[in-house]
């Protein structure tokens, strides 16, 4: 997948903005990410030439860190913590719901590209389990019913990708 002229010229106008900065990949793929939504596999030489790293430096970060994303995504992601402590509490049970609920499975974006699915390993929300995330909130106690209240108006939002 190819990604737009504009798409290019943000890529090399951050490539610009952070290539002075010392340990810039890290804090130019965040903004990259932030701007398109992910970091498409064409930007990687782009990247490369621009902060005078190998194409394997910079693919060897991007694929190290689980945050960074090589594809387009949901406007929305919901993360399912997978941790002992929400395990215990009911996680599994309600990773199941929602795989049914939003009918994807870990990985995997809504077909009006709403909502992508992850699993998270822990949330640091131990003693309130289960917990999800949504984009970055954080919530408690999350039950079957819980989790459709706060989905629910997901799919309907319209907006740009993330």
């Amino acid at each position: 997948m190819g990604i737009s002229q504009n798409e290019q010229q943000s890529i090399t106008d951050l490539v610009g903005q952070y290539q002075a900065l010392p340990g810039g990949l890290l804090p130019l793929l965040h903004a990259i990410q932030g701007d398109i939504g992910y970091v498409p596999d064409s930007a990687v030489p782009i990247i490369a030439k621009g902060l005078n790293l190998s194409r394997a430096e910079v693919h060897g970060v991007i694929s190290f860190y689980h945050d960074f994303k090589t594809s387009p995504v949901g406007r929305h992601t919901v993360q399912v913590c997978r941790a002992e402590a929400c395990q215990s509490m009911g996680s599994r049970q309600l990773e199941a719901h929602a795989k049914q609920t939003l009918g994807i499975d870990y990985g995997e974006t809504t077909a009006d590209g709403a909502v992508t699915l992850e699993p998270v390993y822990c949330l640091g929300n131990c003693a309130c389990s289960p917990s999800i995330r949504i984009d970055d909130a954080i919530y408690a106690r999350v039950d079957r019913d819980r989790f459709d209240d706060l989905v629910s108006g997901l799919s309907s939002e319209k907006g740009a990708a993330k």
